[in-house]
């Protein structure tokens, strides 16, 4: 039986017949495990097993843990996920055409696949067909709990299976999704049983389009695929390529106008910048616009409207409540980075920055003329800030917070290039993290931070403790120990830092040194275990800095922290970029606080 799908719709379905759920960017297949068996079979029949192995691995390693349960088969999604709600589709098609082993093995450890399971189609080598989907969803659960994929937020980056969640309210669902920049959402009936293909009216998915404007350069009459394109600068680029939506009258009209105003070779014909259009789609990748679909005519606009900045700013959907101003001015000169550039930027990295910044009390470097021109601090809510940068009152004062996208765009829209947090929650006394500032003279010396940031991770893989580290953004390194809430004291933390610092310091005094005053440090690396303390605050994480390349606090691999490292390179030009191509190194962070062990940490502050 065809697997089956859900219909496309415009707009979301409502009642309490309905529940939500996400809908990832992936290669839709079933995974059915038997006992002699796993397979990853595509909805057109293909078989995947080969170009995922991570993920049968992960199945036949946990076969034992759902054998009463055998056959067993399930619906979802393969996907390479960036966060818990978007999906790297490019990534995933890369690896749909690796036909080397080698490279297949290579990419599933570098970035590993999840199967987003949603539906289960055979218990016990049983049809469930026929069952009403509330009840298949149940039986599901009951599946990803046997497997131990319980984790309170769906996806577990230490498994290679998800569970996708039924939301029953859509505007919060569709509001993580927006945050995430993710795909769309589907909508299924829930007393629906499993229909083969399209033929129903109980599964629908609302695209979350990104909307662009441009001009018609040329059309294909052997293919009816239109050119659209956009001035950079003034030099018109070619932004990509559509065909569906364009129907009936107004594809007769535009076809006419072509022939009549075009200038023909082969099958193409050419036109100059005059016809505007808008074009929905999912992204735009390598001159390609991911499933593009025609909107409407925009004879409100014209050619020179359609720039590439206006594209780009389309694609990081920006919050409605925010009317963002001065986008062309300044502010790094340098590297000639705009006002717009740091928009984009903030919103494009917004779902791995906010984790990071959120419900703690925020302090900005605030620069409303750039880095060149005067700066400030900001730690309490000005008068003239929406409700949704408030934080605790404090002293009279309402402090910042920054929980949301909309927050993350007003601040970057009112000069905020940097941003610092504590390393407690807003209103807590006790922390949630654990950070080693390696600070070494100067940027010529970042070798000193390297050798000490290796050196530390040692310490603390011998004290069992899972570790993360960034750049500063400046010169120096940042190591991170995530902890669950309530569990040490800021006097037993700083207890663990002074001595894993005096250590290091004691084994190579004349490269690291934990003395204060820079004039005494003698060209050493400064330890700073004092930062972390109540109320001090620490770079954020993805926070962009006020330096010359507009460099970036980036959370890096273990792998890289090696000669070859160089925290120049790490911008608000490619970061974004880096992130989804690699993963992001902090993606677990959460997840490994909640199951860090401190056994051997309070053995060690207790002496």
């Amino acid at each position: 039986m065809a697997l089956m799908q859900p219909k496309p719709s415009e707009d979301i379905p409502s009642g309490e017949q309905w529940i939500y759920e996400i809908k990832y960017d992936g290669f839709r297949a079933t995974l059915t495990i038997n006992k002699d068996r796993v397979q990853l079979i595509s909805r057109n029949g293909k078989d995947l097993s080969a170009n995922f192995p991570e993920i049968i691995e992960y199945c036949q390693n946990k076969k034992e843990k759902v054998a009463s349960l055998l056959p067993l088969k399930l619906d979802g999604e393969i996907v390479i996920l960036n966060t818990k709600y978007q999906a790297n589709f490019s990534l995933l098609q890369q690896r749909g055409r690796f036909k080397s082993v080698d490279k297949i093995t290579q990419a599933a450890r570098e970035r590993p696949a999840h199967f987003m399971a949603f539906d289960l189609l055979q218990l016990n080598g049983k049809s469930l067909y026929k069952n009403k989907f509330q009840n298949r969803k149940s039986d599901l659960k009951k599946v990803m709990e046997l497997l131990a994929i319980t984790y309170e937020n769906e996806v577990d980056w230490e498994e290679r299976i998800g569970y996708v969640a039924s939301h029953s309210d859509p505007n919060l669902l569709w509001n993580l999704l927006d945050q995430h920049l993710g795909e769309g959402v589907i909508a299924k009936r829930v007393d629906s049983n499993y229909t083969e293909g399209k033929s129903h009216g109980d599964w629908f998915k609302i695209k979350n389009w990104r909307t662009l404007s441009g001009f018609i350069t040329a059309f294909d009459q052997d293919n009816g695929y239109f050119e659209i394109s956009v001035f950079d600068h003034e030099a018109p680029i070619i932004l990509g390529k559509f065909k569906h939506g364009l129907e009936g009258d107004e594809l007769a009209t535009i076809k006419q106008f072509l022939h009549s105003n075009g200038t023909k070779q082969g099958t193409i014909f050419t036109v100059p910048p005059g016809v505007c259009v808008d074009v929905n789609c999912l992204g735009v990748e390598e001159g390609e616009l991911r499933e593009p679909q025609f909107k409407q005519f925009r004879f409100d606009l014209k050619p020179v409207d359609c720039t590439l900045s206006k594209v780009r700013e389309a694609l990081s959907m920006f919050p409605t409540s925010i009317e963002l101003t001065k986008q062309d001015k300044i502010f790094w000169d340098k590297p000639h980075v705009i006002k717009g550039d740091l928009l984009n930027y903030l919103r494009q990295i917004s779902p791995y920055m906010l984790p990071h910044v959120k419900n703690r009390a925020l302090t900005l470097i605030r620069c409303p003329d750039g880095i060149d021109g005067e700066f400030f601090y900001q730690k309490h809510m000005p008068d003239y800030a929406p409700d949704y940068v408030a934080g605790m009152k404090s002293g009279g004062e309402t402090l910042l917070d920054c929980s949301s996208v909309d927050a993350l765009v007003w601040f970057g829209n009112h000069g905020a290039i940097e941003y610092h947090v504590p390393f407690q929650l807003m209103g807590k006394n006790t922390p949630i993290e654990i950070v080693f500032d390696l600070d070494p003279p100067s940027i010529n010396e970042f070798d000193l931070a390297i050798f000490a940031a290796t050196l530390l991770k040692q310490l603390l893989d011998q004290l069992q403790l899972t570790s993360f580290v960034k750049t500063s953004g400046n010169k120096g390194l940042q190591v991170y120990i995530p902890i669950p809430e309530n569990s040490l004291t800021y006097d037993e933390t700083a207890t663990f830092t002074q001595a894993l610092a005096l250590l290091l310091e004691k084994k190579h005094g004349d490269l690291f040194t934990t003395e204060r005053l820079k004039k005494n440090r003698n060209n050493r690396l400064y330890l700073d275990y004092i930062q972390h303390g109540k109320d001090k605050t620490l770079i954020a994480p993805y926070s962009p800095r006020k330096t010359d390349a507009a460099t970036v606090s980036t959370p890096l691999y273990w792998e890289e922290i090696t000669q070859n490292l160089d925290p120049a390179n790490f911008t608000i030009h490619n970061v974004v970029k880096r992130v989804q191509q690699n993963g992001c190194p902090f993606i677990s962070y959460h997840q490994a606080r909640d199951r860090q062990s401190l056994e051997m940490v309070k053995q060690f502050i207790r002496g």
